[in-house]
């Protein structure tokens, strides 16, 4: 039987703008679906149905508009301020901590004429590779409730695959968006730094952690970035003197709906890791990389196995002081720090005793180490490597005590992702396989400022592969 969550976001648009659906008709559809099928998921950790109603009925009443998003639900992460609505982060530290002003990038979002159906559940402070803390449920795969939908932006890509809402925004400081977009069957893509101008990764320290689109679809991925990069449909309002080299394309909407070109891909299952703890890749993420590579080529794209190797340099214990450093900044001290969870107060009191040499020689270590990427990449129009080393891990998998235990699970979990981050570029996860019920993905890494060739490419992909008619069972 049909239901409005089966058709895309870009579908659900084009039915709003029309009148064969009311926003409010479209928001009580998914608040009725969260309120009965949540509870084996854990995606939302806040539920602002009075809220959703009420912008649902100003946009009903105000009529369609040019909003590039009008009319559409999803949850904000809450990592992010939405004045009036509790942010816990994740953490017992916050306890409930009601936010005074929106974050920017929640106030573009509105600006885009979306419709927030509440908070979606995060690690403490967004740490972690798993979404799951001491402050309640821990989020499954809506493919099996004993595993992880991964994280931190678990419980936006929880929340799309399960129908939840038709598509979500996640954040990205070492794979957050594309850990549990593969971990939940999703495309995910993380946009290059200083791209999204108000969460361009430029104010984080080592510039890591961008917005970017958790969505069943290459084109819903890309009308979400749209909206993300220019709320009101007008050229980007850039921040920040320096940001991403533009694209050819202003819409990545059209890029992906478009899909056209043919490309140099080298491929590789090397990472930074591997000199740091003992990586090993598991059958099904093997199965996923050959599966791609028989499309690409298929395809008409210029495929070199093996074409490049991940530069590994000191990049394990130079990353691992800067994700101490990041997390020393916390704002917990005396009694408080007892309320952090073990991995959280290991990376705080770790950051703390570090020295301005370690931070120094950190930040100087890994700009060299991003120019050694960029350089090691600049052959190719993109490069293909798994997005994760493992399937989804059981809940409860991670060491809850021993917290330099723990980062390493999380590290052999997700190995191929941090370091996009510390080189600044564009990837996305595409789903493309699934094994024993299970997704796996990949993920493409793009040049500089290049997210519509991530785009295109994944469009082909999804052409041949169908995925956005795999669904898990609360579908």
């Amino acid at each position: 039987m049909f239901e409005l969550h089966h058709l895309s976001a870009h579908e659900q648009y084009d039915w709003l703008r029309r009148g064969d659906v009311s926003v409010r008709e479209l928001t009580d559809h998914y608040l009725e679906r969260v309120e009965r099928i949540d509870a084996s998921v854990g995606s939302f950790v806040t539920v602002t149905a009075d809220l959703a109603r009420a912008r649902a009925d100003a946009l009903d009443r105000e009529g369609s508009t040019a909003a590039p998003l009008w009319g559409l639900p999803l949850a904000d992460k809450d990592l992010v301020d939405r004045r009036g609505v509790p942010t816990w982060a994740g953490s017992r530290l916050s306890r409930g901590r009601v936010a005074e002003t929106s974050s920017p990038i929640v106030d573009a979002l509105d600006t885009a004429g979306t419709v927030s159906l509440g908070k979606t559940a995060t690690p403490e402070f967004g740490l972690t590779a798993y979404t799951e803390s001491l402050i309640g449920r821990s989020t499954s795969t809506p493919y099996d409730p004993s595993l992880n939908a991964g994280g931190s932006s678990g419980g936006s890509a929880a929340a799309v695959a399960a129908g939840l809402v038709p598509f979500a925004p996640g954040s990205d400081g070492g794979g957050s968006i594309r850990i549990p977009a593969s971990a939940t069957g999703l495309v995910g893509l993380k946009p290059s730094r200083g791209r999204v101008p108000t969460q361009s990764g430029l104010t984080s320290l080592g510039g890591l952690a961008v917005g970017g689109p958790l969505a069943r679809t290459v084109a819903d991925a890309g009308m979400l970035l749209d909206a993300m990069v220019s709320p009101d449909s007008r050229p980007p309002r850039d921040l920040y003197a320096v940001r991403a080299a533009p694209s050819e394309e202003f819409s990545y909407l059209a890029a992906a709906v478009r899909g056209e070109g043919r490309f140099r891909i080298a491929t590789t299952t090397t990472s930074p890791w591997d000199d740091t703890f003992d990586i090993g890749l598991d059958p099904s993420v093997l199965a996923a990389m050959s599966l791609t590579m028989e499309h690409l080529a298929a395809v008409g794209h210029e495929v070199e196995p093996d074409g490049v190797r991940v530069p590994v340099a000191d990049y394990g214990r130079l990353f691992t002081v800067l994700w101490k450093a990041g997390a020393s900044t916390i704002p917990a001290f005396g009694d408080d720090l007892d309320l952090l969870e073990p991995i959280t107060r290991w990376l705080v009191l770790q950051g703390r005793a570090l020295s301005a040499f370690d931070l120094a020689s950190a930040l100087a270590g890994l700009t060299a180490y991003e120019r050694a990427v960029i350089d090691a990449f600049s052959g190719f129009d993109a490069v293909l490597t798994p997005t994760l080393a493992l399937p989804p891990r059981p809940n409860g998998w991670y060491d809850a005590v021993d917290a330099e235990r723990n980062f390493e699970q999380q590290c052999q979990y997700a190995p191929f992702t941090s370091f996009v981050n510390v080189a600044g570029l564009p990837a996305i996860s595409l789903p493309v396989h699934e094994v024993d019920g299970l997704p796996v993905g990949v993920q493409l890494i793009g040049r500089p400022g290049r997210e519509d060739v991530l785009l295109a490419i994944g469009a082909q992909l999804e052409r041949r592969l169908k995925w956005q008619r795999r669904h898990p069972p609360q579908w």
